[in-house]
């Protein structure tokens, strides 16, 4: 043939088709997905027949463990040395498996992750319980096919005398499908089958008065009958596994938290890691040690407390955040009728039942056969021996071995194999006693052949044997049921209060977002030197807080952050803080432009935002209150190109005092502003002027004598008293408080409110020049006066562009 008649001109899309839903055949059938029958992959069922092959068993020496790979390889599984040892590895990990089937004798791994020690240096057999698996099957119970060089043959399946699949569980990925089956109680799985052969229409109900769900081999405790009554009813549902863990009180009156069991798969040395995690970043403050103290007696990882911490709150936090608790999915899919299947526990157990019932008949059919042979050539034996001297001489009057079979069957009607028989027959046979042997064999024969034949003519029977059978194995390889079933999913509630040890702090929140809170020890040693801060930058707020206290930041967008205290990091009063984007993303374009820190968010306290457009917006501080922090939330609705300009905490009786950069001044109370939801926009605060803006709002009480400092773009401060002005209602144009001018006119850039002639005060200019000045420099103005200037604005070519109280 040609070459090029060799190729074929079809279309990709079709080739790869057929490519790959050969190669997903391959590995959904052959490599990643457990048979319904054994319970066994291809490679776990290959490794266990290699070494029962080579007689590698639980009553002889350990062998290398690479003498097994390379057998495996060599004769049955033409893959990667690495996968076959760890498929070996893993069936004898007794924290992996709930019976294990290979005896390994070495490093073969630990619960920590550690991986095992090379197959050069580890020694197995198999188990006892793995012999089980294998039973008869050189009785003609399975089928065997070619291996991949059709050297030798290979079971299709094992006879499988115990539940591997259920007993053991499964776990694998394939295309397109994926198999999650929990381990089982050995004994209760038998009992579930037993039950189930006797009676089959047995309700999955009556299964779950047996079996009460999976029985991992780290223990533990499941909870959720709903999610399991599901999975076995669908092959789908979850349940929640956590650790066994206690509280104990140690010397001092101080408590800790001991863990003796961990969720299946889940990695000790990790959880261990994240716990001690959380210690470090001081996201539980209560916790003083976490250290493993597991040795051969068995597993204990200790959760050392302090003195004030609540075990309860931080056992719970635990299992929230950590693999202390965990969700387990059941996904029963395995090979059934060489199609994967997801099945549910009945069936399940039936593909089980329906593969012992082939295997025992088969088993009988050949030891039947054998019983009936032998009875036969027992028969031949017992009439040669009642005519021996015709039969000696008949054979010695023979020319060889061949001869002597004809005459026998010819002058004594004996069978080939009956003459074959006596031929081969050794002397000592000839005694006196053998007659007798010869007729008790027979009667035991025949008595075995009729067992045999009953078996196979009732069912009944064989259900009784393969139930016997099954039986003698709980007997023998029963142990104690280590998972602990529980009906009800706990709900975890977190006490955050009860989580944080009370600590007064030092809180700094800088105009760039950066935030930190301070020790009181070290702010006291350093607070002379001013906070640490990148170049440039300066304070938002600077205020002793506590640690159970919350800070609300908020943004020039309409938003704000939700920060609790003891989540700010905590940093030396002389370095700079840390990002707050780093607790609460935050986007790029957007900046802080005021804080509260809130101890208690009460009804009868109130939020009040005015924005850049003059609009004002009043909710009572509770609606703030958030359970998620990890994104900023909204604080209130803005239209387009509207920004927040100030946020007040009131106590829902003060009154306000707004001012615009055109000068316009406008009082009103605050009860005016009607109070509306979290994410409304609020009403009209001021009516502005077109291009006038609002600058600054502040909130003050009636009974006090209250003064504002005010200045303008050009450099001019002055101080007023609020009996400037008349008091008004919202939504008014106010009464203007800069002396108008026709070139040049002055425009507010700040409005602050001064609380104490001592305080300090400062103007920046937009060249970053900043100067201090102090309200008691300047005496009372009235509304018509500019101020008086705190720098030239015309000598220095500058702005002013804010006014700030330094803290």
């Amino acid at each position: 043939m040609a070459k090029s008649e060799r190729y074929l001109d079809l279309p990709l899309e079709e080739v790869i088709g057929d490519r790959f839903s050969r190669y997903s055949k391959y590995i959904i059938q052959e490599r990643a997905l457990p048979d319904a029958r054994d319970g066994l992959k291809p490679v776990q069922r290959r490794i266990l027949y290699a070494m029962y092959n080579e007689g590698n068993t639980a009553d002889k020496p350990y062998r290398k463990a690479a003498k097994t790979v390379g057998n495996v390889i060599g004769n049955y599984h033409p893959h990667g040395d690495s996968s076959v040892y760890e498929a070996m590895v893993r069936m004898s990990q007794e924290w992996k498996v709930r019976e294990q089937l290979i005896d390994m004798h070495g490093n073969n791994g630990s619960v920590d992750g550690d991986p095992p020690a090379a197959m050069r240096y580890t020694e197995a057999r198999l188990s006892a319980i793995s012999a089980e698996l294998m039973r008869d099957l050189d009785k003609g119970t399975v089928d065997y096919i070619p291996n991949f060089d059709d050297s030798i043959e290979e079971p299709v399946v094992l006879p499988a005398m115990f539940p591997n699949l259920l007993v053991n569980g499964s776990t694998g990925i394939s295309a397109g499908y994926a198999t999650d089956i929990p381990p089982h109680h050995l004994p209760e799985i038998i009992d579930g089958i037993t039950l189930l052969m006797q009676k089959p229409h047995t309700s999955l109900d009556e299964l779950l008065e047996i079996i009460k769900g999976p029985d991992f081999p780290t223990g533990g405790i499941v909870q959720g009958s709903n999610g399991i009554r599901q999975a076995y009813e669908t092959g789908k549902g979850k349940i929640v596994v956590r650790g066994r863990t206690a509280i104990e009180e140690t010397r001092g009156g101080r408590k800790q938290i001991v863990i003796t069991e961990i969720p299946y798969e889940v990695v000790k040395a990790s959880l261990v890691k994240k716990m001690d995690e959380i210690r470090f970043d001081k996201k539980v403050d209560g916790i003083a040690e976490v250290r493993d103290d597991t040795d051969r007696t068995g597993m204990r990882i200790v959760v050392e407390l302090k003195k004030e911490a609540d075990p309860e709150a931080i056992l719970h936090y635990l299992f929230k955040n950590t693999d202390l608790q965990v969700t387990y999915h059941f996904n029963m899919v395995a090979i059934h009728n060489k199609t994967p299947k997801l099945m549910g526990l009945l069936d399940l157990m039936q593909a089980y039942i329906d593969h012992q019932k082939q295997v025992f008949t088969r088993r009988s059919q050949f030891e039947l056969k054998k019983a009936v042979d032998r009875a036969h050539i027992v028969e031949g034996l017992m009439k040669a021996v009642s005519i021996l001297d015709e039969v000696i001489a008949v054979i010695r009057a023979s020319k060889d071995k061949k001869d002597a079979k004809a005459n026998l069957q010819s002058q004594f009607g004996f069978t080939e194999p009956q003459a074959e028989a006596i031929v081969t027959l050794q002397l000592y046979r000839l005694t006196n006693t053998d007659i007798t042997t010869l007729q008790k064999e027979a009667e035991e024969l025949e008595k075995q052949i009729a067992e045999l034949k009953a078996i196979l003519a009732s069912e009944k029977k064989l259900i009784s044997v393969i139930k016997k059978e099954l039986n003698q194995i709980k007997k023998t390889f029963a142990s104690p049921r280590r998972t602990e079933i529980r009906a009800e999913i706990e709900e975890i509630k977190i006490n955050m209060d009860m989580l944080i040890a009370s600590e007064d702090v030092r809180v700094t929140i800088t105009k760039a977002g950066y935030v930190k809170r301070t020790s009181l020890r070290s702010y006291s040693a350093s607070s002379q030197d001013g906070p640490g801060m990148k170049e440039g930058d300066r304070l938002l707020l600077s205020q002793e807080a506590n640690t159970t206290d919350v800070v609300l930041l908020f943004t020039k967008r309409g938003s704000y952050l939700y920060v609790p205290v003891h989540s700010l990091p905590d940093i030396r009063w002389k370095d700079d803080g840390q990002h707050v984007a780093n607790l609460v993303a935050i986007d790029a374009d957007d900046e802080i432009i005021a804080a509260q820190i809130i101890r208690e968010f009460a009804e009868t306290k109130y939020l009040l935002f005015m924005t850049r457009a003059g609009m004002a917006k009043r909710s009572t501080l509770n609606l703030y209150q958030a359970q998620r922090y990890s994104k900023p939330l909204m604080a209130l609705k803005l239209k387009e190109g509207d920004e927040v300009v100030r946020v007040l905490l009131t106590d829902g009786q003060q009154e306000l005092f707004v001012a615009t950069a055109f000068g316009y001044g406008l009082w009103f109370s605050e009860e005016d502003v009607s109070l509306v939801g979290q994410r409304a926009a609020g009403v009209k605060g001021i009516n502005l002027k077109e291009g006038d803006y609002c600058i600054g709002a502040e909130a003050f009480g009636l009974e006090d004598s209250v003064e504002f400092l005010v200045a303008t773009h050009r450099g001019a401060v002055k101080k007023m008293a609020i009996t400037e002005f008349e008091k008004s209602s919202r939504a008014k144009r106010g009464v203007l408080m800069l002396r108008e001018l026709k070139n040049n006119p002055h425009r507010l850039v700040g409005l602050k409110r001064v609380r104490s002639q001592d305080e300090t005060f400062a103007i920046e200019t937009a060249k970053g020049d900043m100067i201090a000045i102090s309200p008691r420099d300047y005496r009372r103005a009235d509304r018509y006066s500019n101020g008086s200037y705190a720098f030239d604005q015309h000598e220095s070519g500058d702005a002013l562009t804010l006014v700030r109280v330094i803290q």
